[in-house]
């Protein structure tokens, strides 16, 4: 085939758009306490997000759905489940949250996934024998 016999056919632009099938997104939080003797519970945790939740979006912001998967209570990290629609409220509800019993505190989201499984290992603290 020579080149006179192509005939020149214009551009064609085809978007792809991939839409994540996964309903939850998974969130890898610590808390950051100024006195960090204090301790807090798992659901002493959950009701600091619910308040923070509430006081940014009113009541209907304090019955917004999300679990708490896991929790330790030594290095106060855990992870959140919460459905993809109401992930940028609870962020930016954690971003805000600012005192926890009159004493300063904030939290870091350190990894957020729509697969539970990304959260389970971390590169950067893998030790190799």
């Amino acid at each position: 085939m020579r080149r006179a016999d192509i005939q020149d056919e214009p551009a064609t632009y085809e978007r792809l758009v991939y839409k994540n099938t996964s309903v939850y997104h998974y969130m890898r939080i610590s808390l950051v306490l100024e006195n960090e003797s204090t301790r807090l519970s798992a659901a002493q945790l959950k009701q600091l997000i619910v308040s923070g939740l509430r006081d940014l979006y009113g009541e209907v912001g304090g019955a917004f759905p999300f679990d708490l998967l896991t929790f330790d209570e030594s290095t106060l990290t855990g992870v959140l489940r919460v459905y993809n629609s109401g992930l940028v409220k609870l962020w930016s509800a954690l971003t805000l949250l600012g005192f926890y019993q009159n004493e300063l505190c904030f939290f870091r989201v350190t990894q957020v996934s729509p697969f539970l499984l990304t959260l389970s290992g971390n590169s950067r603290e893998l030790e190799l024998d």
